[in-house]
C-alpha cells in the first residue's frame, strides 16, 4: 500500500480536530446539565470536587494507550476539565503573586488556565481572601526539596481554620535574566530561597554582585526590567511575561529541585480512593512523647509520609509537628490512629485529607 501524501495526512487530522471539537463540545453540554442539577439540590454550593477531578484524571492516566505520554494526556485533559468547570462556577484563586511566580504556576498546573487567579502580596494575604471568600480556594508552597518546609505557610496552618483540598508539585528551575545582557552585572534581584538555591553558581559566576532578596522571583524580574545593569533569578514564566534576556539557564545548585504547594478551602475533601492526611501536633513535655506520638501509626499499619519540627509562633523553645500520613480521615484504620494521637498529645489539629497530586 502507498503510503499516504501530506495533503491526505492533513485532510484526516482537520477531519479529527473537528471530531474532537464536536466531543468538547458535547462534554461542555454535559457539565451545564451538571451545573443544573447542582444548583437545584441542597449541594449546590461546591461545584468543584477535588476527589472527583483526581478519579477523572487517574482513568486518564489508566487507560492511555497510545504515542502520548501519561502526563501529557492528563494535562490535556486538565484544561479540558478547567473550561468546563469554568461554565459551571468560574473559579477564583489565590497565590503569591505577582504575576510570574512558581505559585501562580502550581494554581494553574492544578486548575487548569480558565480559572481566575488573585495575586496576593504575603502567604498570609492568601488565607485571609479564602476565609473571607474573596477567594475560592487559594495555592501556598509547603516544603522545598533543598530548603524544607515553608515556616510561614505551617505558621498560618496552625492559626487559620483552613482545610487542605490538594496538592500539586512544580519541578523549580532558575533562570538568570535582565534587560539588557550585554551589561555587566553589578546587583542580583531574588527570594532569598532562589538565592540559596543558586548560591555556589552565583559565587563561580558573579562573586562580586550584590545580592538583593526581594518578596519574590517574579517581583525581582519586574524590578530589573527597568534597572540598569541588574538581574534577576526567575522562572522560565516570568523570562517571557516581562519580556527580558535570558542570561544563563537552570542555574540551580542541584537538579531535581522540587516545590510542593497546598491547596487551600473552607470545606472538606470525601475520599478519592488514594489520599493523604495532614496533622499538626504539639506534643507533651515528656520522655518518649514523640514515640508515643508515632506509635498508633505502627499500628494500624499506617505509612509515614513526611514529619517535621516547627516552632510554634509566638512561643519560645516549643514545637510542633506537622506530619502526613497516607489514607483519608475517613478510613477506620486512620480515623483510630488519629483518636489514639489525640489521647497521648496536648493539642492535634486535622488540617485536612486530599487526593494526592495526580499531574
Amino acid at each position: 500500500m502507498a503510503k499516504k501524501t501530506l495533503d491526505e495526512l492533513r485532510v484526516e487530522i482537520d477531519a479529527l480536530d473537528k471530531e474532537i471539537q464536536s466531543l468538547i463540545g458535547a462534554r461542555a453540554q454535559l457539565a451545564s446539565a451538571v451545573a443544573e442539577v447542582k444548583k437545584a439540590s441542597e449541594d449546590q454550593s461546591v461545584f468543584y470536587r477535588p476527589e472527583r477531578e483526581a478519579q477523572v484524571l487517574r482513568k486518564i492516566i489508566d487507560r492511555n494507550d497510545n504515542l502520548l505520554k501519561d502526563k501529557d494526556m492528563a494535562h490535556i485533559f486538565r484544561e479540558i476539565m478547567s473550561a468546563c468547570l469554568a461554565l459551571e462556577q468560574p473559579l477564583n484563586i489565590a497565590y503569591l503573586g505577582p504575576e510570574g511566580t512558581f505559585t501562580q504556576e502550581a494554581a494553574l498546573k492544578h486548575f487548569g488556565h480558565a480559572v481566575s487567579t488573585l495575586d496576593c502580596g504575603s502567604i498570609d494575604e492568601i488565607f485571609h481572601q479564602v476565609e473571607k471568600g474573596n477567594a475560592h480556594y487559594g495555592v501556598v508552597p509547603i516544603e522545598n526539596s533543598s530548603n524544607g518546609v515553608i515556616g510561614g505557610t505551617v505558621d498560618m496552618l496552625y492559626s487559620q481554620g483552613l482545610k487542605i483540598c490538594g496538592e500539586v508539585e512544580i519541578s523549580i528551575q532558575h533562570q538568570l535574566m535582565m534587560a539588557d545582557q550585554s551589561q555587566e552585572i553589578k546587583a542580583i534581584y531574588a527570594h532569598q530561597q532562589a538565592l540559596d538555591q543558586c548560591q555556589r553558581w552565583l559565587s563561580n559566576h558573579y562573586p562580586n554582585a550584590d545580592l538583593k532578596p526581594v518578596a519574590s522571583n517574579a517581583l525581582a524580574a519586574r524590578l530589573v526590567k527597568d534597572e540598569p545593569h541588574a538581574a534577576a533569578i526567575a522562572s522560565e514564566a516570568a523570562l517571557s511575561l516581562y519580556e527580558l534576556e535570558r542570561v544563563a539557564k537552570n542555574i540551580e545548585d542541584k537538579t531535581g529541585n522540587v516545590t510542593r504547594f497546598l491547596v487551600l478551602a473552607n470545606e472538606e475533601v470525601a475520599p478519592s480512593g488514594k489520599d493523604k492526611t495532614s496533622i499538626l501536633v504539639v506534643t507533651k513535655h515528656e520522655s518518649g512523647a514523640l514515640l508515643d506520638l508515632l506509635a498508633p501509626f505502627k499500628e494500624q499499619d499506617i505509612n509515614i509520609l513526611q514529619l517535621a519540627r516547627h516552632p510554634i509562633p509566638g512561643v519560645k523553645w516549643e514545637y510542633l509537628f506537622l506530619i502526613d500520613v497516607e489514607g483519608h480521615q475517613q478510613e477506620a484504620q486512620v480515623q483510630t490512629a488519629l483518636e489514639k494521637v489525640a489521647d497521648t498529645v496536648l493539642k492535634v489539629d486535622i488540617l485536612g485529607s486530599y487526593p494526592v497530586a495526580v499531574l
